[in-house]
């Protein structure tokens, strides 16, 4: 057989830890917990690759946290039986041209897919989204107060939706409120339809106010 048909094959190898470098760096990490392997090796006057070696075959690194994106909270789809069970709350951003961006809050019902309530204000704040609540109510029992049924009114957990103000208006009426942590328009396909749809309403009157 030729020479030339060997090849090398390299045997992996047991790392081995020098125990008197590992109880200097164990004393060190005992004194000062908070200190990373630059410090460390710093104090020890060592190079930090030999300090980081060390700690890395002993476990002593803290696990780093991993970066890039996370998946998203997941959700199940809001899906209603029957009107007046389950409401959805959003808010949307729209141009008004002189007046620039305004918010526009809606209310919608889950089962009929049908605009109950809306508000456009400057500001996207609690006040705004109380106002379009508000509206739905009047416009689906004929006045405020508590509702007798049970119903619920679903929403992301922006600040608006989640503030004090607005939770506390939510359980006043008599309704519970269903806050989808980490979630956003995906759970609500409806309402963002509804945004949808007036932001190309909106776009297209200013588009045409624009020509004229």
């Amino acid at each position: 057989m030729s020479r030339r048909s060997y090849y090398y094959r390299p045997k992996a190898r047991q790392p081995v830890v020098d125990e008197v470098k590992a109880e200097k760096v164990k004393s060190v990490i005992e004194r000062f917990p908070t200190y990373g392997y630059r410090r460390i090796a710093f104090m020890l006057g060592w190079n930090r690759k030999v300090e980081q070696r060390i700690c890395r075959l002993k476990g002593w690194q803290v696990r780093k946290r991993p970066k890039g994106h996370r998946p998203r909270v997941s959700a199940l789809p809001s899906i209603a039986q029957e009107p007046d069970r389950r409401w959805a709350t959003d808010l949307a951003r729209i141009w008004c041209g002189r007046d620039r961006w305004c918010h526009i809050a809606l209310v919608i019902d889950c089962a009929s897919r049908e605009l109950l309530g809306w508000r456009l204000a400057v500001q996207g704040n609690a006040c705004t989204a109380e106002a379009a609540l508000e509206e739905a109510l009047i416009h689906r029992f004929g006045h405020l107060g508590r509702v007798s049924g049970p119903l619920l009114l679903r929403s992301d957990n922006g600040l608006v939706f989640t503030s004090g103000r607005y939770t506390t208006t939510v359980r006043a009426y008599g309704q519970g409120l269903w806050t989808d942590p980490g979630v956003h328009h995906a759970v609500q396909p409806g309402t963002e339809w509804h945004d949808r749809a007036v932001h190309l309403h909106y776009e297209g009157r200013m588009c045409m106010a624009s020509s004229l």
